[in-house]
């Protein structure tokens, strides 16, 4: 499937098949079922993950071979791409989209026991796993990877990236809170079992002041910004020091690193089987 994707990706054909177009409806039932992803776990690596760029050429391509087709659904008019309908689910996938105006778009994964509260939206590639909640307003964008057991909070936005190709989608590992209007964008990783607070924001650009172990964490031209496992992080600020900054007063925002996960911590932010 691989060279199949990436040779119809590099070499674009005169014209697609239905051979062409039978090859991209494997590719991304493959992506529905979670046997393909963006990016994956590697222990090899230093920041523990891969990206997988055929398969973000996988997407890509399906954008470039598909033509705009009318999708309205009753009342409500809908014009998008031939390739990327509206994920449908049943009873058999354990799934819970709950009505409301949520949508879930072909080629993105869900696993069982996920909740989808209205109204969210699921972007193509992108991969949701068991137990996690993903509450109202919120985004997740493409090729995200969201792990288990994770709470995604009400109008948080998880950025989505498709190009260029090598670059690492934003990663939240198992067991992570995200708060209320949060955002982690820019191929931010979010380790396992870290707690963000409400209105936290994390990208490339802003540094992340750990007050617990004395240091700055920053994403470099190589790596992206890692938030280390059980960190607990509010939006915070910090004085500019000099020029008018310093004159009138001024602080800009910045995320801070309060505290590291402990069992008071963990009986605040349980998370309700009865919920799933």
């Amino acid at each position: 499937m691989q060279a199949e994707i990436e040779r119809l990706f590099d070499s674009r054909p005169a014209a697609y098949t239905p051979e062409h177009f039978g090859a991209f409806a494997a590719f991304q039932i493959s992506l529905n079922e979670g046997r393909i992803r963006a990016a994956e776990p590697d222990a090899s690596s230093p920041t523990g993950w891969r990206v997988n760029a055929w398969v973000k050429k996988g997407i890509l391509l399906g954008f470039r071979m598909g033509s705009i087709v009318d999708m309205s659904a009753g009342g409500l008019s809908f014009c998008d791409k031939s390739t990327f309908h509206t994920r449908r689910f049943g009873p058999q996938d354990g799934v819970r989209l709950v009505p409301g105006g949520s949508s879930v778009r072909e080629g993105s994964y869900l696993g069982r026991g996920v909740v989808c509260m209205p109204p969210m939206y699921i972007n193509v590639g992108a991969y949701v796993d068991d137990g996690t909640m993903v509450d109202s307003h919120a985004l997740v964008g493409s090729c995200a990877q969201v792990g288990k057991n994770c709470h995604i909070s009400a109008a948080s936005q998880i950025g989505g990236v498709l190009e260029p190709v090598g670059a690492m989608p934003v990663i939240i590992e198992d067991d992570v809170l995200v708060g209320g209007n949060c955002g982690i964008y820019e191929g931010t990783l979010v380790k396992r079992r870290a707690v963000l607070g409400t209105g936290t924001i994390l990208n490339r650009s802003t540094p992340v002041y750990d007050l617990v172990r004395n240091t700055v964490h920053k994403a470099t031209d190589e790596d992206p910004l890692i938030i280390p496992e059980e960190a607990v992080i509010v939006a915070g600020s910090r004085a500019i020091t000099h020029g008018p900054g310093k004159d009138w007063g001024i602080s800009i925002y910045t995320p801070v690193i309060v505290k590291y996960r402990d069992s008071k911590t963990d009986t605040k932010i349980q998370l309700e089987d009865l919920l799933r």
